[in-house]
């Protein structure tokens, strides 16, 4: 089994993402219990997946918005947002969106290209939970977490910027 970091500690990862190969579709995909499903797994078949009366995660690839699930938000127990490559940013945005906007309160993952100098970030953002990269060393990634002692901007984490908290 895997190891995340999940609420600033490793833990062992009951979850499995379910990734569709090349030119599968959504109806090959045999599912159940404890796997994060792509977004066209559960679109295509959400009455098959709620019937499972399993703990239910999907997962949001770069270009799929959190708009697509807001509906659905309180079936799962896991939203996972894929970063294809550590250039990618647009994750950082689908979480803030899934937690202000849509206020998604469970467990938010970061799945994919995620590395040690974007967890504070991250969690800045809303993430609570993290799929290190298998190459890199959980351990150190751990530590970025609290790379920075105070932050000055407002966030998912800290609503209010550093001014208004000094004038407090």
């Amino acid at each position: 089994m895997s190891k995340i970091i999940k609420n600033g500690q490793i833990v062992e990862d009951a979850w499995q993402v379910v990734k569709l190969a090349e030119g599968e579709t959504a109806d090959a995909v045999t599912f159940g219990a404890n796997q994060l499903l792509p977004l066209a797994v559960w679109q295509a078949r959400k009455d098959e997946i709620l019937a499972l009366g399993a703990p239910i995660g999907v997962w949001l690839d770069s270009a799929e918005g959190p708009e697509a699930i807001a509906g659905d938000l309180a079936h799962f127990a896991v939203v996972a947002v894929n970063f294809p490559k550590f250039a990618d940013g647009r994750g950082y945005s689908t979480a803030r969106l899934l937690r202000e906007r849509y206020g998604y309160t469970g467990e938010l993952r970061a799945i994919g290209d995620v590395l040690h100098d974007q967890l504070f970030f991250m969690k800045r953002c809303g993430f609570d939970a993290y799929a290190v990269r298998a190459d890199k060393d959980i351990a150190a990634a751990l530590a970025g977490l609290n790379d920075f002692s105070e932050t000055y901007q407002a966030a998912v984490d800290q609503p209010q910027p550093l001014f208004r908290r000094r004038a407090a």
